[in-house]
């Protein structure tokens, strides 16, 4: 027990906890914003909705399959220059929230259409029989009756993004999986990679668990 504190510089993982969460926040809070954006203007510009447009729609679909399909390393390989255009670093918890959020946000705008599809069509006709305004059916009709399966989408993508976020790390974004690589894997102790694992599932069952609470008291069902 006691090398295995020794092994283990608990500062250092603390430190690369924080800045896990800190990089799965900020990407999870833009990609929600940003997925819903993509997601609602690939709902709205498809065939027979309120802002129907083949051109837009086909370039949304087009940009948010791209950068769906790519693998994160490889998304990560890709980015380095813009990256270092726009921070002048690729390293750092700073460093992997561009690839972590342009990664994340074409996959949950997939998910926010999925949720607004599913959305019975008779209470947009109802509203729109009423004379509301587009603002009025998006905000007060669309996002509501989605709300459920919104956050359990915005769940989804956090955990993806907690393993995004490893990833990152290994190319030297900091974090859990730095950490693990860097003091676990590089320097033969199993015992710390394993104890960065647990640190990373302990996230992940916070965040699982957040977003189921949501999901059920959003659900009007």
């Amino acid at each position: 027990m006691a090398n295995f504190m020794e092994l283990v510089k608990w500062e250092q993982l603390l430190e690369a906890t924080r800045e896990t969460i800190y990089m799965t926040s900020i990407s999870v809070l833009t990609t929600f914003i940003l997925g819903l954006l993509l997601g609602l203007l690939l709902f709205l510009t498809d065939k027979g909705n309120m802002w129907a447009n083949r051109t837009v729609n086909v370039i949304i679909a087009g940009f948010v399959n791209i950068f769906r399909s790519i693998p994160f390393i490889i998304l990560i390989v890709l980015l380095i220059p813009f990256t270092k255009l726009l921070l002048g670093t690729m390293l750092g918890a700073n460093a992997a929230l561009p690839a972590l959020i342009i990664g994340a946000a074409p996959f949950y705008a997939r998910m926010v259409e999925i949720a607004l599809r599913e959305i019975d069509k008779g209470v947009i006709e109802a509203s729109q029989s009423m004379g509301a305004t587009h603002g009025h059916i998006i905000f007060k009709v669309l996002i509501p009756e989605s709300l459920p399966a919104l956050i359990s989408g915005i769940t989804v993508t956090a955990i993806s993004l907690v393993g995004f976020t490893a990833m990152a790390g290994v190319i030297g974004a900091g974090g859990l999986g730095h950490f693990a690589y860097l003091e676990g894997f590089q320097r033969n102790r199993p015992v710390v990679t394993l104890v960065a694992t647990i640190a990373i599932l302990i996230l992940v069952f916070i965040i699982q668990f957040i977003g189921d609470y949501f999901t059920k008291k959003t659900d009007k069902r």
